[in-house]
């Protein structure tokens, strides 16, 4: 939990931004495996889940309550805000053009390597 969250009673994103919450850096399991933080080493480059908070109103892609894979490192640093519920949530603004799957339910994060190739590669 923040120390100190900004207390906010809504989040409008401006145009097209798409903000996201539950972005994962910790250990991850993986079919009883577990991957320690990779988060800034060089294997730890990879797309990343996160869930959709808040789109702009030009957001025609992506709504709220969807999970989104987004590239590597297309995310700002996280900011804590506090809703009216008292929820806190970390929040990072993601650059539109640089996500790469959506799903309506939550993904397992399983370790995707650029360069993925399809089967018939």
């Amino acid at each position: 939990m923040a120390l100190n969250p900004i207390k906010v009673k809504k989040v409008i994103p401006v145009k097209d931004h798409v903000l996201i919450e539950e972005m994962e850096f910790s250990e991850r399991m993986i079919s009883g495996i577990i991957l320690l933080n990779d988060n800034g080493k060089s294997h730890g480059i990879r797309p990343r889940w996160g869930k959709v908070f808040a789109v702009g109103h030009k957001q025609k892609d992506v709504k709220v309550g969807q999970w989104i894979l987004i590239d590597h490192g297309r995310w700002t640093r996280g900011i804590d805000i506090e809703t009216p519920d008292g929820k806190v949530h970390t929040i990072r603004r993601v650059d539109h053009g640089d996500i790469l799957l959506v799903s309506d339910k939550k993904p397992s994060d399983e370790t995707i390597k650029y360069g993925i190739s399809s089967p018939n590669d």
